[in-house]
């Protein structure tokens, strides 16, 4: 039965894993092709500060930029969050769809269940990150770049430690707590947190020591590219790797397994309180499921809360106040930071509040968290119903398809305006704190793209998982759109053949008219907003004409 186990999630997630890394092989290609083109001074003559920070030197040539600009940070986070979406998926997923029952009522123990997995997870890693290392060695052969004292080797054996720890954290979380939120929300959370504060916190001498605490260090900061292979480094990362991993096994073994996802929502509770009840009852509706909406809300509130607060405290609060603990000689330096560069974490620069918190809040994280909600909801919302079977429960009552799916994909909007709403109550605090003189409505132009663009690539989710009845399918399509637009964003500009072409993604109506120095460009709403539009129109038909599926 073990073998069943480990031979089933193989073939289960296979696909995810080959097309990402497949893809991140293709833009390693566009970035050596792109870089190629390009005076590498604007790079070596950066300052050492600068240079220490993004892994470069004065002897930095195409290969080694292109394989550190696109494999050393979107390759590594791509691998790992496919790590930390199977690893949250092997127990709290199976429990969520409730099939763990079916897995138990066979031959094997929940540790072999469990084992069984883990080993799947790390095979379909080294597959993956096989991939990258094959196509690292292929491409500049293609293009005829040189990567002369390149140790790509080492880099993927790093990225596969690091991989198997976020993988055995979600599965730590999942085992333990029986959630695929708290799993992906706990171990996404370390992971995007980890991966800022390792480039972030060495900018301060008080605080660069604190950086050892994130395990991206352990993963990063020995520059395995240029370097080779940190024993030490790798030894923490498989240390920690293992100790997750037990932790997973004491977890399963000691806590009561849910057949089912049931349980008592923050709604449910306030509907048994006095003070509550009676509004609560009205929003909640009859037996006949007549609100939709606030059973999906009531699923993702934890999801909105971890999401929100990182948000808010660390990518908000947080940023204002190192802003203007920043000596003014590092800020001075902000100019001579390339665009090219910047443009991978959404431009911006040091010299000014607004590029600051463009680089470190809105270029990245911003987008990532509403996508996280956005994503998720949109992809769930139809195939997720399905693949738990509850479905049927739902269209058995005189409800339409149209209006299911319309109800969850306003939940969606919902949350991402939420979230965007959060960001911009986050800096506008960060930025009261720090005394730091942003404009008010700007911050609030920016968040409202960035939430637009986020329910962008949730309708995505939406329309793939409603034509396709498949979660896995539709999430990693819509994770995959979002990456090839911003990369495409960030790429694109700087070849004078393929400018034009970033007009066609989402990306370029989002931060492309500087909205944080301009404020709002009603234009680039209305195309998101109408993109969305079409999206979830779209979806309707898709999913009414659809046989559904009542299981994997």
């Amino acid at each position: 039965m073990w073998a069943n186990v480990f031979t089933k999630t193989t073939v289960d997630r296979w696909r995810g894993v080959v097309i990402g890394a497949v893809t991140m092989v293709l833009f390693l290609w566009m970035a050596m092709a792109v870089y190629r083109d390009i005076d590498l001074s604007i790079y070596t003559d950066l300052p050492e500060v600068f240079r220490s920070v993004v892994g470069i030197d004065e002897t930095t040539d195409v290969g080694s930029l292109a394989y550190s600009a696109v494999y050393s940070s979107y390759g590594a986070l791509v691998m790992f969050s496919l790590a930390l979406a199977m690893g949250s998926a092997a127990i709290a997923g199976e429990e969520r769809k409730g099939t763990i029952g079916l897995l138990l009522a066979n031959p094997t123990s929940r540790t072999g269940v469990l084992l069984a997995k883990a080993a799947s997870l790390a095979l379909l890693l080294a597959v993956g990150i096989g991939l990258l290392w094959l196509g690292g060695l292929l491409v500049p052969q293609l293009l005829d770049v040189g990567i002369a004292g390149q140790d790509i080797g080492a880099l993927m054996l790093h990225m596969f430690a690091g991989a198997l720890f976020f993988g055995f954290l979600a599965l730590a979380v999942g085992a333990w707590t029986g959630s695929t939120g708290a799993a992906i929300g706990v171990s996404a959370g370390v992971m995007v947190l980890s991966f800022f504060a390792v480039g972030f916190l060495p900018l301060f001498s008080d605080y660069a020591e604190l950086a050892r605490v994130f395990p991206w260090y352990y993963f990063s900061s020995s520059d395995p590219l240029a370097n080779g292979i940190d024993a030490g480094h790798l030894a923490v990362l498989g240390f920690g790797a293992a100790s997750l991993l037990t932790l997973a096994v004491v977890g399963v073994r000691r806590r009561d397994l849910r057949q089912s996802s049931t349980g008592v929502t923050l709604l449910d509770r306030l509907r048994v309180l006095p003070a509550t009840k009676a509004v609560m009852n009205r929003l909640a509706g009859s037996a006949r499921v007549s609100a939709i909406w606030i059973k999906t809300a009531a699923e993702y509130q934890a999801l909105l809360l971890i999401v929100g607060l990182s948000m808010f405290l660390v990518m908000g609060v947080l940023i204002g106040v190192m802003y203007s603990q920043l000596d003014d000689e590092l800020l001075a330096l902000g100019d001579s930071f390339p665009a090219e560069l910047l443009a991978l974490f959404g431009g911006g620069d040091l010299s000014t509040i607004e590029g600051y918190y463009q680089l470190e809040t809105f270029g990245l994280m911003a987008p990532i968290a509403v996508m996280i909600a956005t994503i998720l909801i949109g992809a769930r919302a139809v195939a997720g119903e399905e693949q738990r079977r509850t479905m049927g429960l739902l269209l058995a009552n005189p409800v339409p398809r149209s209006r299911v799916l319309l109800e969850k994909a306003f939940v969606m909007v919902l949350f991402g305006l939420a979230i965007g709403l959060i960001t911009f109550l986050g800096v506008a605090a960060g930025d009261a704190l720090g005394q730091l003189d942003m404009n008010i409505g700007n911050i609030a132009a920016t968040s409202f793209l960035v939430a637009l663009m986020g329910i962008v690539f949730g309708a995505v989710a939406l329309l793939v998982g409603a034509a396709t009845g498949r979660s896995r399918i539709a999430i990693w399509t819509a994770v995959g759109l979002a990456l090839l637009s911003h990369l495409g964003e960030a790429f694109l500009p700087f070849s004078e053949g393929f400018a034009d072409l970033a007009r066609w993604l989402p990306n370029h109506y989002y931060l492309s008219t500087d909205p944080l120095l301009t404020g709002m460009d009603w234009g680039s709403a209305a195309v998101l907003t109408v993109i969305s539009a079409v999206l979830i129109a779209l979806s309707v038909p898709a999913f009414n004409r659809r046989d559904l599926r009542e299981h994997d």
